[in-house]
């Protein structure tokens, strides 16, 4: 993962201030994680979820479901 400058953890400290991530009560056991990646990935995996109707959680969620099949 690339290391932020000081002007981007500002920028992201104050993006997710005005935007807190949404916690389902019923979920509360499980952490909210945040993951950093590139315009080129993110954007990338925005396309996919667009396409598909669903969420960009979702997709990384398949994807990773489906390397771990795949590596049994």
């Amino acid at each position: 993962m690339p290391r932020l400058t000081e002007a981007e953890y500002d920028a992201l400290e104050d993006e997710i201030t005005r935007n807190p991530p949404d916690v389902d009560p019923t979920k509360s056991r499980h952490p909210v994680r945040m993951i950093a990646v590139d315009d080129f990935s993110a954007d990338w995996l925005r396309i996919k979820a667009d396409a598909a109707h669903t969420s960009v959680g979702q997709i990384v969620h398949s994807m990773v479901r489906d390397r771990i099949a795949a590596a049994h």
